[in-house]
Parts: structure tokens; sequence; C-alpha cells
């Protein structure tokens, strides 16, 4: 999913859940979505689903999105033989991040990926865009952190979320698909209990809604709608004046996934 504006979610069934995705450009933007998205289901059932956040500070940045997860479905989708699911993304990413380097150096993305293997997740990130995994009752299993000095801060304990949304560098990031020092963070497997919610997304969502309201509004309800729901009180917040509340126009995209089975 490259350049989309979606005005409502499409869900996707897979081998053990559902899946729903959102992409829309930034409100009033007039340029394409810089964001890109995807969800490959292998041969083996093994699933991958990343979203790619072209950063805006380079020129080329929606070209790089698209490069990138272009690199992944190639390498995803191909027959295993004897390499495994985890090589195949790792060798996506790092194809890309040569590929960027050597053919559109003014270029370059954040990404969120995560590998469903089973009832298991594993989540891999290069950047500031977001992996979390919620439960039903609002129990946060998996959030991920930012590449970034505020991410690294709100971590460390010198910032709480609050003055990170509002920080005046916020938008630095320091790692991306499309650098030379590109280091890709892979996470622990996750066991996904039944109805647990997996989120990813650009930032384009955690600049405009605190973890607090996108858990609170994600956990539970029909997926597409939820997503929606999500897109939705996004948007607005990019679209209000200036107050307490955090409001940074941007391109959005989100895709959910939630174990039935």
């Amino acid at each position: 999913m490259i350049e989309s504006d979606l005005g409502e979610a499409i869900e996707v069934a897979l081998p053990r859940g559902r899946a729903a995705v959102i992409s829309r450009p930034r409100p009033g933007g007039g340029s394409p979505n810089q964001d890109a998205a995807l969800i490959v289901e292998a041969e083996s059932e093994e699933v991958l689903m990343a979203v790619a956040d072209g950063m805006g500070g380079t020129r080329r940045g929606g070209e790089a999105a698209a490069l990138t997860v272009r690199h992944l479905a190639v390498r995803a989708g191909a027959p295993m033989g004897d390499g495994s699911f985890r090589t195949a993304i790792l060798d996506g990413i790092e194809s890309a991040n040569r590929d960027l380097l050597a053919n559109l150096p003014e270029g370059s993305t954040t990404l969120a990926t995560v590998e469903l293997a089973g009832h298991t997740v594993r989540p891999y990130h290069v950047g500031d865009s977001v992996i979390l995994v919620v439960g039903q009752r609002g129990r946060l299993k998996l959030l991920t952190v930012s590449h970034s000095p505020v991410g690294l801060g709100v971590e460390a304990g010198f910032l709480d979320e609050e003055e990170a949304l509002h920080h005046h560098e916020r938008h630095v990031v320091f790692n991306a698909v499309g650098s030379s020092g590109m280091r890709i963070e892979l996470g622990a497997p996750l066991e996904l209990a039944r109805r647990d919610t997996l989120l990813l997304a650009s930032d384009g969502l955690t600049d405009n809604l605190t973890i607090e309201e996108i858990v609170g509004t994600i956990r539970k309800g029909r997926l597409g709608r939820v997503v929606g729901e999500l897109a939705d009180r996004a948007r607005e917040r990019m679209l209000a004046p200036p107050t307490t509340l955090p409001s940074k126009p941007d391109d959005l995209t989100i895709i959910a996934y939630r174990r039935s089975v």
C-alpha cells in the first residue's frame, strides 16, 4: 500500500486472526502520502506486517518508504528454502538500506515490522514508528522505544509522555533505513493471547494521541472500526488549534492485528 488515502480501514483475513489497515496523507498537505504499508503471508503461513514512514526531512522520503516495503515483499514472499523467515526479513531491510544508499541517497524512512509465526509475534524496528501489543483488558504487553533523543529520554525517565509530546525536538530521529549507520532493533518473541491486539503505526498516530488513548481505543471492538476511530481522532487532533493537547499534522498509517483462534 503506497501513497494511499483511505476513508475506511481495509480488513484482511489471516491464518490465526484478522488485520485491519488504514493510511491517509497529512490533512491539507497537498502532497502524496509518504507512508507505505505491507502485509505478506508466506507459504508457511508466517506473516510479515510493516509500516514505513518516509522521512519528511529528506526530499524523497515517500520513494524510500515504497522501496523499502517492496524489498520486504520480495524477500518475505519468496520460498524460504533452507533459510528462516527472520533471515528473510533482515535481508529485506538490509537490501533496502543498500539500495537507498546507492540509488536514492536523497531519501530515508523509518520502519516498524513484525513477524507472526503461529501465535508468536516478533518486532523489528528502525526509527520512531511504533509497535505495541495490548491485552483485551488494556494491559500493555509490548511497546517499542523510539530511536530518537526524546524516545530515549522517556525510556530513561528524564521525560514523561506529556513532555515528550510537546518537546521541540520530537521530530529528530537518529536511525533510519537509508543511512550508513542503520541499526535494526530485533525484539524477543512474544506469545499472543487470544484477543490480544497488535498495532504498528507511523508517528502521525503517536505524535497526536497518547499511548493511553491508543490502548483505550484499540483493545476491544471490531478491528476495522477501532482502527478507523483511531485515524479519525488523530486527524481531529492534527486539525485542532494549539492547546495543551498534542497536535502535529502528518501522514498517518496504522496496521492492527488481533488473534482470534
